[in-house]
């Protein structure tokens, strides 16, 4: 693999220039500081309205800091706020649309430092403290690069398949979902960098969560009406990491909306968004009869999912109209309400932060 040379970027320079990449005009800044646990929540905004945003919450206190961005650094976001990763201390803030990652301090939220030039990048995996993958829905390959200098050091071609997104690690292997037009969920070998299998599953693997037992769960979107990748119906997925064999669970009615798969923290128990949410056993032999949340009846979009990991608590985003600000409900393991806040518009992920992290 050819490697680009690498090199240590001063934080102040590079945060000018991944800010000179974002071309906002500055704000004043309001320092603030955080302390304890808590919850970020990526707010992709609208496409090319440059309108993404960060919000925390405080699940002891129930307080919403929204805007928290641009609020520390005087400056926004960017376009389309796809996903955040938390590692030795630091957040990463992936924005899609702007080609840009952002590192971020976890208690002011000022920018430390970044990664530009890249081509519409999704998530952030980290092999380990000196190597990291992103995934890009269109660049055809997934970027690696240096946590440490924050420089790029190679890249993985993904042979012909354009879109990949969320990974999850078995082993030496690294899985991602190909989720645009595709029906892939590719195998990366970690100590070669490459594409070593191709697992075939339904039309448009959303997510990826990898259980205690070494099952991997995904669940398609099954396309749309009219596309020219074909239109099937949403299938939950599971996928033995060992083998690297994937297994039909559940398919769905056509008309039913799919997206998300999340486990709670000992991995154990899954639910995932079909419309409604669901929650099942991972050693369940078949999907539940009745859903774990009823989505309200109207103006409301179930966009995001994640279950604390300390707490089995569960956060579900509303996209409402995806025109204004999103709604986050929060629920007890049993589904009682707990809270209910608003967020920027698009709550789409969320990033569980730990003093321990």
């Amino acid at each position: 693999m050819k490697q680009k040379t690498q090199f240590i970027i001063p934080i102040l320079l590079l945060f000018f220039a991944v800010a000179s990449c974002m071309d906002y005009d500055p704000f004043d800044k309001k320092p603030f500081e955080i302390s304890g646990n808590g919850l970020f929540i990526t707010n992709e905004g609208n496409f090319q309205y440059g309108n993404a945003s960060l919000s925390y919450y405080n699940p002891e206190t129930k307080k919403i800091e929204n805007d928290v961005f641009f609020r520390a650094n005087g400056r926004k976001l960017g376009d389309v706020a796809q996903s955040m990763t938390v590692h030795n201390g630091k957040g990463y803030v992936v924005v899609n649309n702007s080609g840009a990652v952002y590192v971020i301090d976890l208690q002011t939220f000022e920018i430390l430092g970044g990664i530009t030039n890249l081509t519409s990048p999704r998530y952030i995996h980290f092999v380990s403290d000196t190597k990291a993958y992103i995934t890009d829905l269109y660049a055809s390959a997934i970027t690696i690069f240096n946590p440490q200098t924050l420089q790029k050091t190679g890249t993985i071609e993904t042979k012909g398949h354009q879109s990949t997104e969320q990974m999850v690690q078995y082993g030496k292997y690294v899985f991602t979902n190909c989720w645009s037009y595709d029906n892939k969920i590719l195998v990366i070998d970690t100590e070669t960098d490459q594409v070593v299998n191709e697992i075939t599953v339904g039309i448009q693997p959303t997510s990826l969560v990898l259980d205690k037992y070494g099952q991997i769960w995904t669940i398609t979107d099954g396309g749309y009406e009219g596309s020219p990748y074909n239109y099937e119906e949403p299938t939950l997925y599971k996928i033995d990491a060992a083998s690297q064999k994937a297994t039909r669970f559940y398919s769905f009615n056509k008309e039913k909306r799919a997206s998300e798969v999340a486990l709670n923290g000992e991995r154990d128990t899954l639910y995932f968004i079909s419309e409604d949410i669901w929650c099942m056993d991972v050693t369940d032999s078949r999907v539940p009869v009745r859903p774990f949340l009823k989505a309200p009846a109207n103006n409301s979009i179930y966009y995001g999912l994640t279950v604390d990991p300390n707490t089995s608590e569960v956060y579900v985003a509303d996209a409402i109209d995806y025109q204004q600000p999103g709604v986050i409900y929060r629920f007890t393991p049993k589904g009682e309400p707990v809270d209910t806040f608003k967020v920027g518009i698009t709550p789409g992920a969320f990033c569980f932060q730990y003093n321990n992290q």
